[in-house]
């Protein structure tokens, strides 16, 4: 009987490097009960975006490209981050219109601009 994946006995092989999963797929994972089997590992190991995780230093599935904002970009948001740091939805909205950037960047913009600013003042203590 082969154990299935997250099962006591495969956690326990694949923590010592011995178990894959039945639809083992290289920097991907698939919910349990899920779609997963339609690749096989082989065809995924040369394709690009699907290289193998040694180490552990990125991201599983590669994303969006990280986003350079220019300058301008950058003052108005900082200017808007001073006035508040939580962002309300007519604001957002407005910063993208005239940045020319989704919601979604304005958010983790300011959700990242947060914790640069946690760490500043932990730091200046």
């Amino acid at each position: 009987m082969e154990k299935g994946p997250f099962s006591v006995e495969w956690l326990a092989q694949s923590s010592r490097g011995g178990a894959q999963p039945v639809a083992a797929t290289r920097g991907r994972r698939s919910p349990p009960g899920g779609t997963g089997g339609r690749d096989s590992p082989a065809d995924l190991g040369d394709s690009p975006g699907h290289e193998a995780q040694a180490g552990g230093g990125g991201p599983a599935v590669p994303g969006r490209p990280r986003t350079k904002f220019s300058a301008a970009q950058l003052q108005e948001l900082e200017r808007s981050f001073r006035e508040q740091r939580y962002i309300g939805v007519s604001e957002k909205r407005r910063l993208a219109a005239v940045l020319n950037l989704s919601q979604s960047q304005i958010k983790t913009w300011f959700q990242n601009r947060r914790m640069k600013f946690k760490r500043q003042t932990q730091d200046a203590r």
